[in-house]
C-alpha cells in the first residue's frame, strides 16, 4: 500500500541515460544527491529563528553531469510533472551580466545556486537532474534540487567546505530566483542531515543537535493529500510579514525572543490575526524544544501529544491547514499504536508526518484510506544522509 520509492542508484541510472540521450559522446564524469526532508515538530519557526526538528529523507534529487568547455550551461530535468521546456541552456552569470530568473520555472532554482555559489567563476557544465521527491508536497523537493545542484558544482570547482554557508547560500537562491522567503531549514537539513538521527536546529544561531531516531519498533509515515500547494502564492509572503509586524510591536528583534506573557501585555496593540499568528509561533518554539527532549528519552506518547497540538495550532491560530491535512491527521490519531500526526511544510495541502509502532502500519493507511475523502500516497520513511556524492 505504501509507494515505492526508486532508489538512488535507480535515480542515477535514469539520469545517466536522459544524459547519454541528450549530449552523446561520454557519460557523466560526476553524480551527486540531496535529500527532501519531513519536519515532524517546528512548523512555519525557521523564519522566526526558532528550533525545528526535521530529518533528511531516502527521497532525494539526483544530479549527474560533466564539466565542459566555455561559458554555458546546459540542463536537463527527467521529472514529467514540470513546465516545458524540460532542457535549458544558459550563458553562466559574471560581474558585469547576473543570471536573472526567468521560464521554465524549475530551473530558477538551478540559476540561484548558479548566481550565490561561493567560488566564482563557475565553469561551463552539462547536467541531468532526477529526483523522487514529490513535487508540491511539502517534502521540500526545491531544497532538494538546490542543494544538490551546489553539491554539483563543488566537485566542478570546489569552494571552501563550509556546510553552513552552502546552506545559507541555497537558501538565497530560492530568495532571489524562486521569489520565496523561505527560513533556513530545509536546505540545512538537506545539507546536514544524518542517518538514523533528526536535527534539532536553532535557526538563529545555526547550531545542530543530532536527535537519535533509529528505535526499530518506531515508523514515520508520510501521507500525501496529493493537494498541491504553491507557497509563492500570497499566504506565506503575508504570515512571514505578520509575524516581523508582531515581533516589532512587542519591541523583539524576532518572535524566538518573545513570551506569552509579552504577548498577553501587548495584546491592545494587535489585531486579532497578529496575535493568533505570534502565538502560534511563540508555543510552537517551546513545543519544539519539548518535544526534542520527549525524543532523547524514548518518550513518544509525549513526544505525539506535542504533534497533535501542533497540528491544532497550526489550523487554528496559523490557519494554514486545510480540509483534506485535518482528515489525514484525525484517521491517523483514531489508530491504535499511532503516538501523533500533524500536517508537516508550509501548508494548504501536501502531507502530514504520523510517529507510530512498526506493527501498527497496515491497519493505520488502511484506516487513512477508508477515512480520507481523496486518494493519498502513502511513504514509510526513516532519517537519512544528507547531500553526497556518489561514484558512478
Amino acid at each position: 500500500m505504501a509507494s515505492p520509492v526508486p532508489s538512488v542508484s535507480e535515480l542515477v541510472a535514469e539520469a545517466r541515460r536522459v544524459y547519454e540521450q541528450s549530449f552523446g559522446g561520454d557519460g557523466p564524469q560526476v553524480a551527486v544527491c540531496a535529500p527532501g526532508r519531513v519536519n515532524l515538530i517546528g512548523e512555519h519557526i525557521d523564519y522566526n529563528q526558532g528550533f525545528v526538528l526535521p530529518m533528511a529523507l531516502p527521497m532525494v534529487t539526483v544530479v549527474v553531469g560533466s564539466r565542459t568547455s566555455g561559458q554555458s550551461a546546459s540542463i536537463i530535468t527527467a521529472a514529467k510533472d514540470v513546465e516545458e521546456p524540460r532542457r535549458v541552456d544558459f550563458d553562466l552569470p559574471n560581474d558585469k551580466a547576473p543570471l536573472s530568473p526567468g521560464k521554465p520555472s524549475w530551473a530558477n532554482y538551478v540559476k540561484g545556486v548558479v548566481q550565490h555559489y561561493r567560488a566564482p567563476p563557475v565553469p561551463g557544465f552539462r547536467a541531468v537532474i532526477a529526483s523522487s521527491v514529490p513535487l508540491g508536497g511539502g517534502l521540500s523537493s526545491s531544497a532538494s534540487l538546490e542543494v544538490a545542484m551546489y553539491t554539483f558544482l563543488q566537485q566542478l570547482k570546489p569552494d571552501d567546505g563550509d556546510k553552513v554557508a552552502k546552506a545559507v547560500a541555497c537558501q538565497k537562491a530560492e530568495h532571489t530566483h524562486a521569489g520565496v522567503p523561505c527560513g533556513i531549514m530545509d536546505q540545512f537539513v538537506s545539507v546536514l542531515g544524518r542517518e538514523a538521527h533528526a536535527l534539532l536546529i536553532d535557526c538563529r544561531s545555526l547550531e545542530a543537535t543530532p536527535v537519535p531516531l533509529s528505535d526499530p519498533g518506531l515508523v514515520i509515515l508520510i501521507s500525501n493529500s496529493n493537494v498541491k500547494h504553491s507557497l509563492t502564492g500570497s499566504e506565506y509572503p503575508s504570515r512571514r510579514r505578520q509575524c516581523e509586524e508582531a515581533a516589532a510591536i512587542l519591541e523583539k528583534a524576532s518572535l524566538r525572543d518573545a513570551t506569552l506573557k509579552d504577548l498577553e501585555d501587548a495584546k491592545s496593540r494587535l489585531d486579532d490575526e497578529t496575535y493568533r499568528r505570534a502565538r502560534h509561533v511563540i508555543e510552537e518554539i517551546e513545543r519544539t524544544a519539548q518535544a526534542a527532549e520527549a525524543l532523547k528519552k524514548g518518550a513518544y506518547k509525549e513526544f505525539g501529544k506535542l504533534m497533535v497540538e501542533s497540528h491544532n495550532s497550526l489550523r487554528d491560530l496559523y490557519e494554514v491547514s486545510c480540509k483534506e491535512l485535518d482528515e489525514l491527521v484525525s484517521a491517523a490519531v483514531e489508530v491504535d499504536g499511532v503516538f501523533g500526526s500533524r500536517m508537516t511544510g508550509g501548508g494548504f495541502g501536501g502531507c502530514t508526518v504520523t510517529l507510530l509502532q512498526a506493527e501498527a502500519i497496515d491497519r493505520t493507511m488502511q484506516n487513512i484510506q477508508d477515512r480520507y475523502s481523496g486518494s493519498p500516497t502513502f511513504y514509510i520513511t526513516t532519517p537519512s544522509q544528507g547531500a553526497r556524492v556518489m561514484s558512478l
